[in-house]
């Protein structure tokens, strides 16, 4: 951590840390099993650390993941009504904490809550997502006469207002505009869930701002600011030992290509501003972080005077690279030398005695955090399925280990060092484990069913003794299944390819409804 800045992520005394973090040597006597966070540390044969749950990673991720969304989807209310998700970044037993919203909070919950729904088919998920979305553009958007319009808010000053009007740090009317995108890129799968097109219009919306407000950016400023004034256009500004500093750069714009990539697939009215506008954000994005790694900022509790470099932009556009390898014909080197850089610059080796490097959040805050760790190792994952450079996989899926034992039993996910963040233990953690299963299906249960990819959005998935349903939103995909529990003899509605040996089923869908036949 910079000396200069108190980060909110380092609320817990020092001593708490010693304690609760790891259980060591306390008065001269040695304990009988270590304990990291909630469990006591289990290891392999060699030393190495596995997962507290299960015979192994496939028991412990499901079971994990599992526990995460039930404790999310029964949290207490707020005093107002409210659930405690939608006003507070930061989970307490009793006493709300002060602190209001996670600036992409309702984006990652409706990112992971979209990838759990295919796997579980519980449609609890989906009703939440829609419910986050409704009272996020019903009670947070920026005037449409604004120089900023129809963007949201990410953030309630006014914690139990019920309303979203500013910037955790610059205050009242600020907008972070990489944010607006990646909520508007949920907003598209939303769209493509419910068939709605309240959803698809708020997302074209929001494009519609961005495209407009695009500039060409340099080495000092992206394409867009990161915290600015949606009514003044006033870029924030902070003043730090004699020198002012504007918010002027981020490099988190994953989620803005894939706002315009998806209204640019759905061919809406604006597809060539979109084309163009996105044309200008690849240009920039090549240009600059993936060539300088400035790879900052995203944490809106750090004050703009404080620069700090972040894991999550980084592995998030090494993630979108492997997605989409005709984004650039170098993207095989440019997704390695991301990850390299991230994990130079975050490697964290306080569990080496456990076989075990994890990942640090970000450079203004050096602390090992659970949803990096985990998105550092399902990149690793994804780039040994993609290149077939498979050389981290084993140090991957121990990063994924150790970021289970952040977990209790009844779902609370810790911070290592610090509080249970709904950011961090919940929406930026479940598509992690979700990915990682993706790209290596071992990792799934090996006695049961499960979706682990589509390449459409997943409308209704029903599981059944004798056969899956599933309908999705285009006629023509294709899909991942890990067949545990029984054998597919036959798919109607497409083709298969089933790999016995690896209980892995691959699905050449050709209509928009698919049954899966015992």
């Amino acid at each position: 951590m910079t000396p200069f800045i108190i980060s909110p992520r380092s609320a817990l005394v020092a001593a708490l840390a010693a304690g609760a973090m790891i259980g060591g040597i306390c008065c001269g006597s040695r304990p009988k099993a270590e304990v990291l966070v909630y469990h006591k540390v289990k290891v392999d044969a060699a030393g190495r650390i596995a997962p507290w749950y299960g015979s192994g990673p496939a028991q412990a991720y499901d079971h994990v993941i599992r526990l995460v969304w039930d404790f999310w989807k029964h949290m207490r209310s707020c005093a107002n009504g409210l659930p405690l998700y939608m006003q507070h970044q930061v989970w307490t037993p009793q006493a709300d904490d002060p602190r209001g919203l996670g600036g992409d909070q309702i984006p990652m919950a409706m990112s992971s809550w979209n990838l759990l729904y295919g796997y579980l088919g519980d449609p609890e998920l989906h009703k939440n997502m829609v419910c986050m979305a409704d009272y996020w553009l019903a009670h947070g958007i920026t005037s449409p006469d604004s120089r900023w319009p129809n963007l949201v808010y990410p953030y309630n000053t006014e914690v139990h207002s019920g309303r979203y009007d500013g910037d955790m740090r610059a205050g009242k009317g600020f907008v972070q505009p990489d944010k607006a995108a990646s909520f508007a890129a949920e907003l598209i799968v939303l769209y493509k869930t419910t068939r709605s097109m309240k959803y698809l219009d708020a997302a074209a919306r929001i494009a519609d701002t961005l495209a407009s407000r695009i500039q060409p950016g340099d080495g000092q400023r992206s394409p867009w600011p990161y915290r600015v004034q949606a009514e003044t256009d006033q870029v924030h500004s902070q003043a730090d030992r004699g020198r002012t500093s504007l918010a002027s750069y981020t490099s988190s714009y994953t989620g803005a290509l894939r706002m315009f990539d998806g209204l640019i697939a759905l061919k809406r009215d604006r597809a060539q501003a979109y084309a163009k506008a996105r044309a200008v954000l690849a240009a920039w994005l090549r240009a600059y972080p993936i060539r300088t790694n400035k790879w900052g900022p995203f944490f809106e509790d750090i004050p703009t005077a404080a620069w700090s470099d972040t894991e999550i932009n980084a592995d998030t556009m090494a993630m979108y690279i492997l997605d989409h390898p005709d984004w650039d014909t170098r993207w095989k080197e440019q997704a390695r030398d991301i990850l390299q850089w991230s994990y130079r610059t975050f490697a964290n080796v306080e569990f080496a005695k456990w076989g075990v490097t994890v990942i640090n959040e970000q450079t203004a805050y050096q602390a090992p955090g659970n949803s990096h760790t985990a998105r550092h190792a399902s990149v690793e994952l994804a780039f040994c399925e993609a290149t077939g450079d498979c050389a981290t996989k084993p140090d991957a899926i121990r990063r994924l280990n150790w970021a289970t034992y952040m977990v209790d039993s009844d779902g609370k996910n810790r911070y290592p060092r610090d509080d249970i963040w709904l950011t961090d233990g919940y929406g930026d953690y479940v598509r992690h484990y979700l990915r990682a299963m993706a790209a290596a299906p071992e990792l799934a249960p090996g006695d049961q069913n499960h979706l682990l990819r589509t390449t459409s959005v997943i409308q209704t998935i029903e599981y059944g003794a004798e056969r899956i349903r599933y309908r999705k939103f285009d006629a023509r995909s294709t899909e991942r299944f890990k067949m545990g529990a029984w054998p597919p003899a036959s798919v109607q509605g497409g083709g298969m390819r089933w790999d016995a040996p690896s209980l892995v089923l691959t699905v050449a869908a050709t209509a928009a409804e698919v049954t899966i036949v015992r």
